[in-house]
């Protein structure tokens, strides 16, 4: 029986598929819990330098949790504990995780799968995906963490709106808002597109990027002796040795996996 949800790599390129079709990659408990795990394994793997989530076959991202479960455990505080505990693990490690992600987003991405798709780098979607966060239609209440994620994506009157009114919005205006980056008829092409050029792109500079871009969303303003350290150590790198070389010899850089 193949797994619901499951970690493969193509090159530098991991995938983090979500295999559940019949439920419309609606996550359940042992999914979030297997998450994390998953996500490690890509992140600590040298040849990795860009992951993928993405749906397993064509038709939905993700529905979100899985409601009959959900409904069903919901009102029993260690089994609702053990839930939420899962989910906010899932999603704060892949918002922190060390290298670049996208999501590739087709069909439903709604609830707790637009929850991860925000929490990945970069997202990429059909016009005719739906995206929507959910908690209105429920009666809950979206995290503090993922609500910080949608407004640092969207802002805070978008968000807003996405929030109160729990309605769903297609790719085209997806991307008109800030909630995707780049909407594609054939969005598999253009998500492969841009992990191979962030695959090709100096593995240090991409990686001390990312940290100080999630230092900014943090809240720092300032240089401190980390980042300045970054900055200057880069020029004693392998990668600014080979990036110089192959600018002055008009050749692509090769760059080495760390």
């Amino acid at each position: 029986m193949t797994a619901p949800l499951r970690h493969e790599r193509e090159g530098a390129i991991a995938r983090l598929l979500i295999d559940r079709a019949d439920k419309k990659n609606a996550f359940n408990q042992e999914m979030w819990e297997a998450f994390p795990e998953l996500l490690a394994d890509a992140m600590a793997d040298a040849a990795v330098r860009v992951l993928v989530l993405q749906s397993a076959a064509p038709g939905a991202f993700s529905a979100g949790a899985d409601i009959a479960e959900f409904s069903t455990g919901a009102r029993d505080p260690e089994w609702r504990a053990k839930n939420q505990a899962a989910i906010r693990r899932a999603q704060h490690e892949l918002a922190r995780a060390d290298k670049p992600t996208i999501a590739l987003i087709e069909g439903a991405c709604v609830g707790g799968g637009c929850g991860l798709a925000i929490a990945c780098d970069l997202r990429v979607a059909t016009p005719s995906a739906k995206l929507g966060i959910t908690p209105a239609r429920l009666g809950l209440v979206y995290s503090l963490h993922d609500t910080k994620l949608l407004v640092d994506i969207v802002g805070p009157s978008q968000a807003k709106r996405i929030l109160f009114t729990g309605n769903l919005v297609d790719g085209m205006e997806a991307a008109r808002i800030g909630l995707v980056d780049v909407v594609s008829e054939d969005a598999a092409a253009q998500a492969d597109a841009i992990a191979s050029a962030v695959a090709e792109a100096s593995p240090h500079s991409v990686v001390s990027s990312k940290r100080i871009v999630r230092r900014i969303l943090d809240g720092q303003v300032e240089d401190d002796e980390e980042t300045l350290a970054q900055f200057n150590g880069a020029f004693d790198g392998e990668d600014f040795d080979e990036g110089v070389e192959a600018f002055l010899a008009k050749r692509k850089a090769r760059f080495r996996p760390r």
